[in-house]
């Protein structure tokens, strides 16, 4: 079954045009080293009735989005691959030297098994 890592984090509106370029080359550079998937979904419908709004999860504050982003694998043991030479990756590595578009101390991660897949 596919692996998937998956985040959930508050951007700025300001800041859109930057973390959509810097999603963008992050997701050519996943793909290169084996990524099945890699997205970027901005908020559009956050305020459902009688749910919790992933604006809550992430406190995002006034002028903020909030984005959920996964990338998908063949499996756990090839996203520790990927993963391995992503951070080796130089294009990856002068990324992280810039100032992010987004605080990453507000963003939620994690890595989950398939556990339906339909």
């Amino acid at each position: 079954m596919p692996y998937v890592d998956g985040f959930l984090l508050p951007v700025p509106k300001r800041n859109l045009a930057a973390y959509r370029r810097m999603a963008a080359e992050g997701g050519k550079i996943f793909r290169k080293h084996g990524a099945l998937e890699f997205r970027e979904c901005v908020g559009d419908d956050l305020n459902i009735k009688g749910m919790l709004p992933f604006a809550r999860a992430v406190r995002a504050k006034r002028g903020e989005t909030v984005f959920f982003s996964y990338i998908v694998y063949k499996s756990r043991a090839d996203r520790d691959r990927v993963n391995k030479k992503v951070m080796k990756d130089p294009a990856i590595e002068k990324m992280m030297t810039k100032k992010m578009p987004f605080d990453p101390k507000r963003m939620f991660c994690g890595g989950f098994k398939v556990l339906v897949e339909a």
